[in-house]
């Protein structure tokens, strides 16, 4: 840019060797607009017409959506999977500076405070929002829009507990009953996205002060020999009783019981687990999509954070990543007949989320312990 200046100032020069106030003003109206177009990509013919949308492992939609978009936009679409939703999201505040991405899929409530914090994400606000319904509406300052919600929720073998001669547990609490002793399997919130869901909402419904806080429900858990894995994997397929485990409760979704009749082919016509629902018992997650600060192509990401947004994407997407869409003129497959939505779920702002999640699980980590 110096070099440009002292050529631009070469030419504008008047007689006296100093520049006339008019074509100086001129001047750096015009260098401040050349800088402004330099900075905004999607002033730019010549951004390139492409995106890579950065997301967890579990990001799945079919190639003929994604291509859909690409033919209507004559663009490409690169997803770039990358671990965990927390390792996701670490990944795009460590590479602001140069970001590998120009949008991040799959924030979710337990994370975003950290995400606004970090201040990775420009702010747009899609005209879809408006489908939205107010509970489900992740970010009120618009940084990150809502694509898709669930429900993490203990999961019971059906037949398995009636062989017992068991009542499902019908909510949190029951889990601490001494019938339960030995029959509950979870996951740990430090290493397990379901398990901080788990965890998050024992501190909802319990909370921190009082008679029994959520500190003294992981003592009788504990106490109650409830087993604890790293993953939700190896508590499902392992186990859990559903799958040769001797555990018929299982920290899961409440899409899981839909899950097993639609992969069953045809085997099941009915579930053989259910979830509990009762109030608190099941905790709401929900999922969002972010342009990264630096994006290249700013209005082809705000373009394909409409489409994520749009009934066509919405509705290819919840028996692929098992998650109900967020907007409500999104019609639901037959099987999630299945995986009805808890009246009164357990819920934490993100905010306090934020302020509390690396004390929580340390709390929690220093119970287990001991």
């Amino acid at each position: 840019m110096k070099e440009a200046r002292k050529s631009w100032g070469g030419a504008a020069r008047g007689a006296s060797g100093r520049f006339p106030r008019r074509a100086a003003a001129c001047l750096v109206i015009l260098i401040i607009t050349l800088l402004a177009a330099a900075c905004d990509s999607s002033m730019d013919p010549d951004a390139p017409r492409e995106i890579i949308v950065a997301s967890h492992d579990s990001f799945n939609i079919g190639a003929d959506v994604i291509a859909e978009f690409e033919a209507e936009h004559d663009a490409t679409v690169t997803i770039l999977r990358s671990g965990d939703a927390g390792e996701a999201l670490t990944r795009a505040i460590l590479t602001r500076d140069a970001p590998t991405a120009d949008l991040l899929y799959g924030v979710d409530n337990t994370f975003l405070g950290r995400a606004l914090d970090e201040d990775i994400f420009r702010v747009y606000r899609s005209p879809l929002l408006d489908r939205v319904p107010e509970q489900y509406r992740l970010d009120p300052s618009n940084h990150v829009m809502p694509v898709d919600y669930g429900f993490v929720a203990l999961n019971y073998d059906i037949a398995r507990l009636n062989e017992n001669g068991m009542p499902p547990p019908s909510d949190l609490r029951a889990l601490a009953d001494p019938r339960y002793r030995g029959l509950a399997v979870v996951q740990n919130p430090a290493t397990s996205s379901p398990g901080l869901a788990f965890l998050l909402a024992t501190v909802a419904t319990f909370g921190e002060t009082g008679g029994y806080t959520w500190r003294d429900y992981w003592t009788d858990l504990l106490e109650n020999d409830v087993l604890i894995t790293d993953g939700w994997t190896d508590a499902y397929y392992t186990a859990f009783s559903l799958y040769g485990g001797d555990r018929p409760v299982v920290v899961s979704y409440t899409t899981s019981p839909a899950a097993e009749v639609f992969y069953s082919e045809g085997t099941h016509t009915t579930p053989p687990t259910a979830s509990v629902l009762g109030d608190g018992a099941a905790f709401l997650q929900i999922e969002g999509i972010g342009i990264l600060e630096g994006a290249r192509n700013v209005e082809l990401a705000e373009r394909f954070v409409d489409f994520v947004m749009s009934r066509r994407f919405q509705e290819d997407f919840p028996t692929m990543m098992w998650v109900y869409p967020a907007n409500a003129d999104a019609a639901l497959p037959e099987v999630f007949q299945f995986a009805p939505v808890p009246a009164r779920p357990a819920s934490i702002s993100p905010d306090e989320i934020a302020e509390n999640r690396e004390r929580w699980i340390d709390e929690w980590t220093a119970l287990v312990r001991g």
